[in-house]
């Protein structure tokens, strides 16, 4: 199984958006760890959001 490129592509920007990482950094972690980075990144985004 694949993971689909779009997906990666979408990860890869959201994390470098928010965190400034450049791209080579983020496609040196694990799928899973670019997940949980994500992950994190959606969470502050909604405490932010949430005014918390």
């Amino acid at each position: 199984m694949t993971y689909a490129t779009t997906r990666l592509y979408e990860e890869i920007a959201y994390i470098a958006y928010h965190f400034h990482w450049q791209r080579e950094d983020i496609l040196d972690l694990s799928h899973h760890e670019r997940r949980a980075w994500v992950r994190e990144i959606a969470r502050i985004n909604t405490r932010v959001n949430e005014g918390g």
